[in-house]
């Protein structure tokens, strides 16, 4: 297996997305204590998941150990969503 290196600058303004296929939000900054990545800051984007829960709020941190995969996109774990039931309202 190779080990794919990316800059943690191309990250940025990264889409991310659930697994199960939900738009989360932009990444906006990464977290780094001491040498090891240890959240994300996800900003609330138009349209996305968080923008519909958080309502004013800007955005969440997402521990690192919830992101499963990174290519053009961040995929995260759905257990980083808020609770949040559409149908309440």
């Amino acid at each position: 297996m190779m080990l794919k290196l990316r800059r943690i600058t191309d990250t940025y303004e990264m889409k991310v997305f659930t697994d199960s296929g939900d738009y989360f939000g932009d990444v906006e900054e990464s977290i780094l204590t001491r040498n090891k990545i240890f959240g994300w800051k996800i900003k609330a984007s138009k349209n996305s998941y968080l923008n519909k829960v958080l309502g004013s709020a800007k955005g969440v941190i997402v521990p690192h150990q919830l992101v499963k995969s990174m290519g053009d996109i961040m995929i995260i774990s759905k257990q980083a969503m808020p609770s949040f039931n559409p149908d309440e309202e």
